[in-house]
């Protein structure tokens, strides 16, 4: 992916300088709504239940290895800012506000919950910012098996789809239906906003290629590849586990794929209408 050299985005939040501090107490009320923030956002709250680590004051040391993802990260999201702020207002007539991302490194806190490296990257519709421990692009490549600066920018687009369709409206109601289903029922609606989100994932990263010219030979098999090490059923099957779909919230690898490849393929949203979709 050619990154390098390119306007990098003012709406970074860098807390990876300070250091991890511990929850306080949660009495009965304040635990039973972390759990459920955790549950319908999809966040491991776990370390706000057992007093683990979310942020502090002293200084930690960032590495090169650091300061080059801030960097990519950056220049990434501004990628998202100039292509959705396009899409916006040729296709819809309409403003589109940029999200904060958050880098961080361990833990911190955010109104949706604890954001650890255990939760992965993701959105909060609750303060409009996004999260990402850079950390876990190593994961990514070492663990899962999905390597390469691609890879990485698709993790990146996807939480900022989250965030386009909150700004849609998508998201909010979509999460209302969700809290008045069954568990069923609400992982259902959690696997059509994942896939929609790989899908604007895959018309971002068309439309970056035409505008930047940011693409080259290898990289959209790298967003295919993170595509498929992250569905449900491949992680459940890696973890020992026989696939339940019952339990998906993210869509199969499969599914994960065809997503976005209808996005980048179409570069267009009409073609990410992933709730209407009688088959996914």
């Amino acid at each position: 992916m050619k990154w390098q050299g390119r306007r990098g985005s003012r709406n970074i939040e860098d807390r990876r300088r300070m250091s991890a501090g511990r929850a306080g107490g949660l009495g009965l009320g304040g635990m039973l709504a972390v759990l459920a923030i955790g549950y319908f956002l999809g966040i491991d709250v776990t370390p706000l239940l057992t007093g683990a680590p979310i942020g502090g004051t002293q200084n930690v040391d960032l590495t090169e290895a650091d300061m080059r993802a801030a960097d990519f990260v950056s220049v990434t999201l501004a990628d998202t800012e100039d292509v959705w702020g396009e899409i916006f207002t040729r296709e819809l007539g309409a403003t589109y506000e940029p999200v904060t991302l958050v880098l961080f490194k361990q833990v911190t806190q955010s109104p949706c919950g604890n954001a650890s490296g255990a939760t992965g990257p993701f959105y909060c519709p609750l303060d409009k910012k996004a999260y990402l421990d850079t950390d876990f692009f190593a994961t990514l490549a070492q663990r899962l098996g999905a390597g390469g600066d691609f890879a990485a920018a698709y993790v990146v687009a996807h939480e900022i789809a989250h965030h386009v369709q909150d700004e849609l409206g998508i998201l909010g109601e979509a999460n209302r239906i969700r809290q008045q289903s069954s568990e069923a029922e609400s992982n259902a609606i959690s696997v059509r906003i994942e896939l929609q989100a790989d899908c604007f994932s895959g018309v971002w990263a068309r439309h970056a290629n035409e505008r930047f010219g940011s693409i080259e030979a290898g990289d959209v098999a790298e967003a295919m590849n993170a595509a498929k090490q992250i569905g449900d059923d491949t992680l459940q099957r890696n973890a020992g586990q026989r696939p339940m779909p019952h339990t998906f919230t993210h869509g199969t690898s499969e599914q994960r794929q065809r997503w976005f490849a209808a996005g980048y393929q179409s570069g267009s949203i009409g073609a990410c209408d992933t709730f209407s979709a009688t088959e996914l």
